[in-house]
Protein backbone atom coordinates (compact mmCIF):
# COMPACT_ATOMS: atom_id res chain seq x y z
CA UNK A 1 0.00 0.00 0.00
CA UNK A 2 1.38 3.18 -0.77
CA UNK A 3 2.63 6.10 2.23
CA UNK A 4 1.09 9.28 2.71
CA UNK A 5 5.16 10.12 2.71
CA UNK A 6 5.14 9.60 -0.93
CA UNK A 7 1.46 10.81 -1.24
CA UNK A 8 2.80 14.46 -0.07
CA UNK A 9 5.93 14.47 -2.24
CA UNK A 10 4.50 17.28 -4.79
CA UNK A 11 3.42 19.40 -1.52
CA UNK A 12 5.77 18.30 0.94
CA UNK A 13 7.43 21.96 1.50
CA UNK A 14 3.85 23.26 1.52
CA UNK A 15 2.56 21.19 4.03
CA UNK A 16 5.45 22.26 6.47
CA UNK A 17 5.46 25.64 6.14
CA UNK A 18 1.36 25.13 6.74
CA UNK A 19 2.33 23.79 9.52
CA UNK A 20 3.65 26.98 10.60
CA UNK A 21 1.55 29.69 9.62
CA UNK A 22 -0.96 27.42 10.88
CA UNK A 23 0.21 27.23 14.63
CA UNK A 24 0.55 31.08 14.31
CA UNK A 25 -3.41 31.40 13.04
CA UNK A 26 -4.25 29.27 16.75
CA UNK A 27 -2.54 31.42 19.03
CA UNK A 28 -4.06 33.68 21.52
CA UNK A 29 -3.55 36.30 24.39
CA UNK A 30 -5.51 34.17 26.91
CA UNK A 31 -2.98 31.74 28.37
CA UNK A 32 -5.97 29.10 29.24
CA UNK A 33 -6.62 28.98 25.33
CA UNK A 34 -3.18 28.66 24.85
CA UNK A 35 -2.88 26.08 26.72
CA UNK A 36 -5.97 23.93 25.28
CA UNK A 37 -4.63 24.95 21.79
CA UNK A 38 -0.85 23.62 22.26
CA UNK A 39 -2.42 20.40 23.24
CA UNK A 40 -4.52 20.02 20.46
CA UNK A 41 -1.85 21.07 18.09
CA UNK A 42 0.25 17.67 19.94
CA UNK A 43 -2.29 15.20 18.88
CA UNK A 44 -2.64 16.75 15.00
CA UNK A 45 -4.10 13.38 13.08
CA UNK A 46 -2.21 12.28 9.50
CA UNK A 47 -2.91 16.36 7.58
CA UNK A 48 -5.40 14.54 5.29
CA UNK A 49 -7.55 17.44 4.77
CA UNK A 50 -4.52 20.45 4.34
CA UNK A 51 -3.57 17.47 1.82
CA UNK A 52 -7.09 17.69 -0.15
CA UNK A 53 -6.68 21.73 -0.32
CA UNK A 54 -2.91 21.53 -1.24
CA UNK A 55 -3.51 18.86 -4.12
CA UNK A 56 -6.45 20.12 -5.45
CA UNK A 57 -5.29 23.87 -5.79
CA UNK A 58 -1.85 22.25 -7.16
CA UNK A 59 -4.27 20.33 -9.57
CA UNK A 60 -5.23 23.44 -11.10
CA UNK A 61 -3.25 26.10 -10.65
CA UNK A 62 0.44 27.71 -8.94
CA UNK A 63 -0.67 27.34 -4.84
CA UNK A 64 -0.83 30.44 -3.17
CA UNK A 65 -1.07 32.51 -0.21
CA UNK A 66 -5.05 32.12 -0.51
CA UNK A 67 -4.38 28.38 -0.26
CA UNK A 68 -2.47 28.67 2.27
CA UNK A 69 -6.00 30.29 3.81
CA UNK A 70 -7.95 27.86 2.65
CA UNK A 71 -5.84 25.18 3.96
CA UNK A 72 -6.08 27.32 7.47
CA UNK A 73 -9.82 27.99 7.32
CA UNK A 74 -10.46 24.05 6.94
CA UNK A 75 -8.01 22.63 9.59
CA UNK A 76 -9.45 25.46 12.01
CA UNK A 77 -13.14 24.12 11.22
CA UNK A 78 -12.29 20.53 11.59
CA UNK A 79 -10.89 21.02 14.65
CA UNK A 80 -13.73 23.26 15.97
CA UNK A 81 -15.98 20.13 15.01
CA UNK A 82 -13.68 17.31 16.69
CA UNK A 83 -13.52 19.30 20.18
CA UNK A 84 -17.81 19.57 20.00
CA UNK A 85 -18.28 15.82 18.51
CA UNK A 86 -16.53 14.84 21.69
CA UNK A 87 -18.56 16.78 24.10
CA UNK A 88 -21.56 15.87 22.40
CA UNK A 89 -20.75 12.47 22.18
CA UNK A 90 -19.35 12.39 26.09
CA UNK A 91 -16.30 10.94 24.51
CA UNK A 92 -12.99 10.80 27.03
CA UNK A 93 -10.67 10.35 24.32
CA UNK A 94 -9.65 11.09 20.91
CA UNK A 95 -6.78 8.97 18.84
CA UNK A 96 -5.45 7.54 22.34
CA UNK A 97 -5.26 10.80 24.12
CA UNK A 98 -7.88 12.70 26.54
CA UNK A 99 -10.35 14.66 24.70
CA UNK A 100 -10.71 18.00 25.81
CA UNK A 101 -13.82 17.51 27.28
CA UNK A 102 -12.26 14.89 30.17
CA UNK A 103 -9.03 17.41 30.77
CA UNK A 104 -10.97 20.82 31.12
CA UNK A 105 -14.98 19.77 31.33
CA UNK A 106 -17.56 20.25 28.82
CA UNK A 107 -17.99 24.49 29.20
CA UNK A 108 -14.05 25.28 28.20
CA UNK A 109 -14.51 22.53 25.26
CA UNK A 110 -17.72 24.05 23.79
CA UNK A 111 -15.93 27.69 24.33
CA UNK A 112 -12.57 26.60 22.56
CA UNK A 113 -14.56 24.93 19.69
CA UNK A 114 -16.52 27.86 19.63
CA UNK A 115 -13.15 30.25 19.62
CA UNK A 116 -12.00 27.57 16.73
CA UNK A 117 -14.71 28.03 14.22
CA UNK A 118 -14.65 31.89 15.16
CA UNK A 119 -10.60 31.76 13.81
CA UNK A 120 -11.60 30.30 10.77
CA UNK A 121 -14.07 32.26 9.28
CA UNK A 122 -11.78 35.53 10.30
CA UNK A 123 -9.31 34.23 9.05
CA UNK A 124 -11.55 34.88 5.34
CA UNK A 125 -12.36 37.92 5.93
CA UNK A 126 -9.08 39.15 7.46
CA UNK A 127 -7.59 37.95 3.84
CA UNK A 128 -10.75 39.20 1.98
CA UNK A 129 -11.04 35.62 1.00
CA UNK A 130 -15.27 35.56 0.35
CA UNK A 131 -15.35 33.24 -2.34
CA UNK A 132 -13.55 31.02 -0.10
CA UNK A 133 -15.79 31.90 2.83
CA UNK A 134 -19.11 30.94 1.32
CA UNK A 135 -17.28 27.41 0.63
CA UNK A 136 -16.79 26.75 3.95
CA UNK A 137 -19.55 28.45 5.28
CA UNK A 138 -22.04 25.90 3.03
CA UNK A 139 -20.58 23.45 4.55
CA UNK A 140 -20.31 24.36 7.93
CA UNK A 141 -24.37 24.48 7.60
CA UNK A 142 -24.08 21.16 6.18
CA UNK A 143 -22.43 19.27 8.89
CA UNK A 144 -24.55 20.89 11.80
CA UNK A 145 -27.83 19.50 9.62
CA UNK A 146 -25.87 16.21 9.35
CA UNK A 147 -25.63 16.08 13.08
CA UNK A 148 -28.51 17.16 13.40
CA UNK A 149 -30.65 14.58 11.19
CA UNK A 150 -28.41 12.10 12.70
CA UNK A 151 -30.03 12.61 16.18
CA UNK A 152 -32.97 13.15 14.85
CA UNK A 153 -33.29 9.31 13.43
CA UNK A 154 -31.77 8.02 16.27
CA UNK A 155 -35.06 8.38 18.42
CA UNK A 156 -36.60 6.00 16.32
CA UNK A 157 -34.05 4.46 14.77
CA UNK A 158 -35.94 4.34 11.48
CA UNK A 159 -32.74 5.31 9.44
CA UNK A 160 -33.15 3.90 5.86
CA UNK A 161 -30.56 3.67 3.07
CA UNK A 162 -30.96 6.98 1.42
CA UNK A 163 -30.98 8.71 5.04
CA UNK A 164 -27.98 7.13 6.05
CA UNK A 165 -25.91 8.49 2.53
CA UNK A 166 -28.08 11.78 3.29
CA UNK A 167 -26.47 11.93 6.47
CA UNK A 168 -23.04 11.61 6.00
CA UNK A 169 -22.88 13.18 3.07
CA UNK A 170 -23.95 16.39 5.22
CA UNK A 171 -22.05 15.58 8.06
CA UNK A 172 -18.87 14.34 6.58
CA UNK A 173 -18.45 14.24 2.89
CA UNK A 174 -19.06 18.30 3.04
CA UNK A 175 -15.98 18.70 4.62
CA UNK A 176 -13.49 16.88 2.33
CA UNK A 177 -16.21 18.24 -0.68
CA UNK A 178 -14.98 21.89 1.28
CA UNK A 179 -11.25 21.11 0.84
CA UNK A 180 -11.40 20.38 -2.45
CA UNK A 181 -13.43 23.06 -3.68
CA UNK A 182 -11.81 25.71 -1.68
CA UNK A 183 -8.00 23.94 -2.89
CA UNK A 184 -9.25 24.57 -6.79
CA UNK A 185 -11.00 28.08 -5.59
CA UNK A 186 -7.61 29.41 -4.43
CA UNK A 187 -5.96 28.84 -7.72
CA UNK A 188 -8.72 29.06 -10.67
CA UNK A 189 -11.61 31.25 -11.05
CA UNK A 190 -12.95 28.60 -13.24
CA UNK A 191 -17.33 28.09 -10.80
CA UNK A 192 -17.09 24.94 -13.35
CA UNK A 193 -13.78 23.48 -11.98
CA UNK A 194 -14.81 24.14 -8.47
CA UNK A 195 -18.38 22.86 -8.66
CA UNK A 196 -16.38 19.41 -10.04
CA UNK A 197 -13.90 19.48 -7.54
CA UNK A 198 -16.45 19.79 -4.55
CA UNK A 199 -18.42 16.58 -6.00
CA UNK A 200 -15.04 14.66 -6.28
CA UNK A 201 -14.51 15.38 -2.45
CA UNK A 202 -17.75 14.53 -1.51
CA UNK A 203 -17.85 11.62 -3.25
CA UNK A 204 -14.57 10.86 -1.72
CA UNK A 205 -15.59 12.02 1.50
CA UNK A 206 -18.59 9.37 1.23
CA UNK A 207 -16.09 6.68 0.61
CA UNK A 208 -14.37 7.64 3.78
CA UNK A 209 -17.24 7.56 6.12
CA UNK A 210 -18.25 3.83 4.54
CA UNK A 211 -14.76 2.87 5.46
CA UNK A 212 -14.56 4.61 9.05
CA UNK A 213 -18.15 2.60 9.31
CA UNK A 214 -16.66 -0.64 8.66
CA UNK A 215 -14.28 -0.13 11.27
CA UNK A 216 -17.15 -0.53 13.96
CA UNK A 217 -17.48 -4.26 13.06
CA UNK A 218 -14.06 -5.08 13.13
CA UNK A 219 -13.03 -5.84 17.23
CA UNK A 220 -9.54 -5.87 16.52
CA UNK A 221 -9.28 -2.59 14.36
CA UNK A 222 -6.26 0.31 15.04
CA UNK A 223 -8.40 3.15 14.96
CA UNK A 224 -8.10 4.05 18.83
CA UNK A 225 -11.84 3.57 18.72
CA UNK A 226 -13.55 0.61 20.53
CA UNK A 227 -14.84 -1.79 18.26
CA UNK A 228 -18.89 -1.20 18.10
CA UNK A 229 -18.15 1.95 19.41
CA UNK A 230 -21.41 3.09 17.09
CA UNK A 231 -23.80 0.69 17.78
CA UNK A 232 -23.30 1.59 21.64
CA UNK A 233 -23.77 5.00 20.56
CA UNK A 234 -27.50 3.45 18.36
CA UNK A 235 -26.18 5.07 15.27
CA UNK A 236 -27.38 2.92 11.97
CA UNK A 237 -24.43 2.36 10.06
CA UNK A 238 -24.54 0.83 6.07
CA UNK A 239 -24.12 -2.74 7.26
CA UNK A 240 -26.77 -2.69 10.03
CA UNK A 241 -29.38 -0.77 7.43
CA UNK A 242 -28.56 -3.52 4.96
CA UNK A 243 -29.13 -6.55 7.72
CA UNK A 244 -32.21 -4.64 8.72
CA UNK A 245 -33.50 -5.01 4.98
CA UNK A 246 -32.94 -8.63 5.03
CA UNK A 247 -34.97 -9.16 8.09
CA UNK A 248 -38.41 -10.12 8.73
CA UNK A 249 -40.51 -7.82 11.01
CA UNK A 250 -39.57 -10.25 14.25
CA UNK A 251 -36.28 -9.80 13.64
CA UNK A 252 -36.13 -6.37 12.91
CA UNK A 253 -37.66 -5.49 16.21
CA UNK A 254 -34.98 -7.64 17.88
CA UNK A 255 -32.27 -5.77 15.86
CA UNK A 256 -34.04 -2.24 17.17
CA UNK A 257 -34.03 -3.49 20.47
CA UNK A 258 -30.47 -4.38 21.13
CA UNK A 259 -29.55 -1.15 19.64
CA UNK A 260 -32.12 1.03 21.59
CA UNK A 261 -32.02 -1.07 25.07
CA UNK A 262 -29.23 -3.23 25.42
CA UNK A 263 -26.15 -2.03 23.42
CA UNK A 264 -24.08 -2.32 26.93
CA UNK A 265 -25.05 -5.74 26.34
CA UNK A 266 -21.71 -7.06 25.06
CA UNK A 267 -23.31 -10.45 24.28
CA UNK A 268 -25.68 -9.10 22.47
CA UNK A 269 -24.06 -6.64 20.86
CA UNK A 270 -21.23 -9.34 19.42
CA UNK A 271 -24.55 -11.48 18.11
CA UNK A 272 -25.52 -8.36 16.60
CA UNK A 273 -22.05 -8.31 14.80
CA UNK A 274 -22.13 -11.71 13.44
CA UNK A 275 -25.27 -11.33 12.11
CA UNK A 276 -24.57 -7.70 10.26
CA UNK A 277 -21.50 -9.99 8.72
CA UNK A 278 -23.95 -13.48 7.85
CA UNK A 279 -26.58 -11.25 6.13
CA UNK A 280 -24.02 -10.21 3.58
CA UNK A 281 -23.96 -6.48 5.14
CA UNK A 282 -20.04 -6.10 5.36
CA UNK A 283 -19.76 -7.35 2.11
CA UNK A 284 -22.56 -4.95 0.76
CA UNK A 285 -20.89 -1.74 2.47
CA UNK A 286 -17.54 -2.36 0.86
CA UNK A 287 -18.99 -2.67 -2.74
CA UNK A 288 -20.58 0.69 -1.83
CA UNK A 289 -17.47 2.31 -0.88
CA UNK A 290 -15.76 0.73 -3.87
CA UNK A 291 -18.59 2.49 -6.06
CA UNK A 292 -18.56 6.03 -4.42
CA UNK A 293 -14.68 5.59 -4.98
CA UNK A 294 -14.58 4.70 -8.08
CA UNK A 295 -17.20 7.94 -9.60
CA UNK A 296 -14.62 9.81 -7.73
CA UNK A 297 -11.86 8.82 -9.26
CA UNK A 298 -13.58 8.80 -13.00
CA UNK A 299 -13.77 12.62 -12.33
CA UNK A 300 -10.36 13.46 -12.05
CA UNK A 301 -9.56 11.67 -15.12
CA UNK A 302 -10.64 14.78 -16.57
CA UNK A 303 -8.42 17.21 -14.99
CA UNK A 304 -4.68 17.26 -16.26
CA UNK A 305 -2.76 14.23 -16.03
CA UNK A 306 0.12 15.64 -13.45
CA UNK A 307 1.88 14.76 -9.85
CA UNK A 308 -0.66 16.56 -7.82
CA UNK A 309 -3.65 14.17 -9.75
CA UNK A 310 -1.61 11.33 -9.25
CA UNK A 311 -1.51 12.05 -5.24
CA UNK A 312 -5.38 13.03 -5.07
CA UNK A 313 -6.16 9.82 -6.65
CA UNK A 314 -3.55 7.73 -4.02
CA UNK A 315 -4.81 9.99 -0.89
CA UNK A 316 -7.98 8.44 -2.25
CA UNK A 317 -7.09 4.95 -2.48
CA UNK A 318 -5.44 5.08 1.02
CA UNK A 319 -8.36 6.63 2.53
CA UNK A 320 -10.26 3.76 1.76
CA UNK A 321 -7.66 0.76 2.45
CA UNK A 322 -6.42 2.31 5.35
CA UNK A 323 -5.98 0.24 8.36
CA UNK A 324 -7.12 3.07 10.68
Amino acid sequence: MISLTDIKKPIEEDLERFEKTFMASMKSTVPLLDTVTRYILKRKGKQMRPMFVFLSAGLHGKISASTYTAASMIELLHTATLVHDDVVDESNQRRGFFSINALWKNKIAVLVGDYLLSKGLLVSLERDEFRLLKIVSNAVREMSEGELLQIEKARKLDIEESVYFEIIRKKTASLIASCCATGAASTTSDPGIQEKMWEFGELAGTAFQIKDDLFDYNMHNKTGKPGAADIREQKMTLPLIYLLSQSDRAEKRRIISTVKNHHDDQKRVNELILKVESSGGLKYAHEKMLEYRGRALLILTGFPDNDYRKSLEQLVMFTTEREK
